[in-house]
């Protein structure tokens, strides 16, 4: 990452974490992770009895997966809390053990496999808030990464788009 980058990236993840945006994800995120906890501790335990073999299989991969991604959530969350607080470097918190990983889709139809609603529910708000928090971390911190891919045609106008910002 140049110089140049480094200050633009500390500059927008400074201005974001101080951002009502970054309250209303926070919240939003941990709301989510304490639902699903408590989800997963009752009523959703209870539904998993209630499967057949196959199905209570499904639902445990699936619960793990769910489980992992809002731990991901978390953990960027309040590595950007830190940073708010004055407990972390916006330096520190741009290096790549503190990014988010790639999002494991769901490959299968839950409701074909017998999956609680209230699970695709969860699993469903999770991903779109996991994509949501994707596109902030790249926007914040991956320039160096985004640099180097903008010799394609798709690449230039994603950097236009950034440029004047716009969404692409």
């Amino acid at each position: 990452m140049s110089v140049t980058e480094l200050k633009s990236a500390k500059s927008g993840a400074s201005t974001f974490v101080h951002s009502e945006l970054f309250e209303r994800t926070f919240r939003e995120g941990m709301e989510l992770v304490e639902l699903t906890a408590n989800y997963l501790d009752g009523e959703g335990r209870e539904r998993s009895k209630e499967l057949g073999r196959d199905s209570a299989l499904a639902y445990a991969s699936i619960s793990m997966r769910l489980t992992t991604q809002l731990m991901q959530i978390a953990s960027w969350l309040l590595v950007l809390r830190a940073v708010r607080e004055g407990e972390m470097a916006i330096t520190e918190a741009a290096e790549s053990k503190y990014r988010l990983g790639e999002c494991e889709e769901v490959k299968t139809d839950l409701r074909a496999d017998g999956m609680p609603e209230s699970l695709i529910g969860l699993v469903e708000e999770t991903r779109q808030l996991y994509m949501r928090i994707a596109r902030l971390d790249e926007s914040l911190f991956k320039f160096g990464e985004r640099k180097e891919s903008q010799t394609d045609a798709a690449g230039q106008q994603r950097a236009l788009f950034d440029a004047f910002g716009q969404a692409g």
